[in-house]
């Protein structure tokens, strides 16, 4: 998700000053992302720039933002547009993995099982949150019902990841194969 897109949906409920508009997006998403005021304001900055939100007269010492018309037709492209998968950030954990595969001295079957086990707690942690949320609470459990989805699917994946490392895993060799065949002529003395 994009900040930019982020406060404009925020915007659209009304004028709100930075401070607002970082407090009203970490309640959105539940404390799962923090902003740094800077960045509502330098976002805030370009979105003025380009005319998606005014600049209000100041009140109290803060200065209130409004989304405009070209704000909301920008806003509602977004949510009409579906995000594709290359919009996603990069996979952290995969390349991890994938780096852990390659790198001499690693063991790769400790990566999965360290990543597993952490896995395991947030989805507890998830799940416990979960049970806490209010029936007035849908944005939040929504997102917390994403983030238990994700976890599941990641622990999903790494015991795929478990799987495919036992696979290729080559077989000992046989004990018989090991030592060297004895010479024939030392075999007919």
């Amino acid at each position: 998700m994009s900040i930019r897109h982020g406060l404009l949906a925020l915007l659209e409920r009304g004028p709100m000053h930075g401070y607002q508009l970082r407090a009203a997006f970490e309640t959105s998403v539940g404390g799962t992302w923090s902003l740094n005021i800077g960045q509502v304001y330098t976002t805030l900055s370009r979105l003025e720039r380009d005319e998606l939100v005014a600049a209000l007269p100041e009140n109290e010492g803060q200065r209130p933002y409004a989304i405009t018309d070209g704000g909301r037709a920008e806003l509602n492209r977004w949510f009409a547009t579906p995000l594709e998968r290359s919009d996603r950030p990069r996979d952290e954990l995969a390349i991890k993995l994938a780096l852990a595969m390659t790198t001499p001295g690693v063991d790769v079957a400790a990566v999965v099982q360290g990543q597993r086990t952490a896995g395991m707690r947030a989805l507890q942690e998830y799940t416990r949150l979960k049970t806490r949320t209010g029936p007035d609470d849908l944005s939040w459990a929504l997102v917390l019902e994403s983030m238990i989805f994700q976890c599941e699917a990641e622990i999903r994946w790494l015991d795929h990841c478990e799987t495919a490392l036992l696979r290729r895993r080559p077989a000992p060799a046989p004990a018989s194969a090991t030592a060297p065949a004895p010479d024939r002529e030392e075999a007919h003395r």
